[in-house]
């Protein structure tokens, strides 16, 4: 049987929040002539969440298989590259363990795919769905926490606009992730004690980059489920500061390497003056206004970005990548 679309779930300890993903896609509309399979990817958790979807596989409909695979590697980015290894898709769309597709997201999802072959990976409509309304003053944080609703009608991101779809929800193709992305990637998500992340915008990136487009699906909505902790500051201020520290990467991946002083160095200065303009803005009350307390480990992390990556050997890791490439090419080579 050939598979059309795989809808992959990494999850970190998600016994609890598992099952309402789950019922929901047992329950997808629309999508009898589609060939389509679940994969869940186990990311190394400590909790029963490989029982659980055990329970699920023995009441699962026939006509769309649900597989379980353990990856004891901690981060999204490699619970990622699992799961494009076992999918049997030619396109795979990703679901957080708190993402809640609607009734018929795998039906858009997938005829979206099909209408527009040049995209190599497209994101939709993400809602959130709070235990707690968040306070009016964190606003601006919601597209962080990857609250996207930018319209009904659908869009390409264009490269110069330097936007690109949250890693929740996005649906990628395949090849266009086999011909692009690098086995070794230097983001590899948030894992205890190191909330770095950006690992779905470098992903992004390099798609982008092998000249596919990527797109907005309004049709493909899913509501996010966002617990209380995280409206607040013991979540919230490391979280910021993992996004700041992982711009670095994501700012410099697009460009050839001879722009990339010119661009850090203006970027550099760009951030050193909204930092100097919010302390003015703020000053004497940014640890008492938890939107200027993150804002400014946001602009403080951004700058300490390359020294950060470089001091903890993620650079190694792009070097280690760039020379096992090469060694396979050599490889090939005497195999020609």
């Amino acid at each position: 049987m050939t598979i059309d679309f795989t809808v992959a779930i990494p999850t970190y300890n998600g016994e609890t929040r598992l099952p309402e993903v789950l019922n929901q896609l047992r329950n997808q509309v629309g999508a009898d002539s589609i060939e389509w399979e679940v994969i869940v990817i186990d990311n190394n958790s400590t909790d029963q969440t490989a029982k659980v979807v055990r329970k699920y596989q023995a009441e699962w409909p026939d006509r769309c298989p649900l597989r379980y695979y353990f990856e004891p590697e901690q981060g999204a980015g490699f619970a990622r590259k699992r799961a494009v290894d076992k999918s049997q898709g030619k396109l795979i769309g990703f679901l957080d363990d708190d993402n809640i597709p609607s009734a018929n997201w795998v039906a858009t999802a997938y005829t979206f795919g099909e209408k527009y072959p040049q995209v190599g990976a497209f994101g939709g409509q993400i809602h959130g769905d709070f235990e707690v309304p968040p306070p009016l003053e964190l606003s601006p944080l919601l597209p962080f926490l990857a609250i996207v609703e930018r319209g009904l009608e659908p869009f390409r991101y264009e490269p110069h606009r330097k936007l690109l779809p949250p890693g929740a929800g996005i649906v990628i193709r395949k090849k266009a992730y086999l011909s692009s992305v690098p086995r070794q990637t230097i983001l590899t998500g948030r894992i205890e004690g190191n909330t770095l992340t950006g690992e779905d915008l470098e992903m992004l990136c390099y798609i982008q980059q092998a000249g596919w487009e990527i797109w907005y699906n309004p049709e493909m909505e899913i509501d996010h489920k966002i617990p209380h902790w995280r409206l607040q500051r013991d979540y919230l201020i490391p979280f910021t500061r993992g996004i700041g520290l992982s711009r670095f990467v994501t700012r410099m991946l697009s460009l050839k390497p001879w722009q990339r002083p010119l661009v850090y160095l203006a970027y550099t200065i760009n951030d050193v003056k909204k930092l100097i303009v919010h302390i003015i803005k703020y000053r004497g009350k940014i640890k008492s206004n938890l939107l200027a307390e993150c804002y400014t480990e946001l602009f403080l992390s951004s700058l300490l970005s390359p020294f950060y990556l470089w001091r903890n050997g993620y650079f190694d890791l792009r070097e280690e990548e760039i020379k096992l490439n090469c060694a396979l090419l050599q490889n090939s080579e005497k195999c020609l």
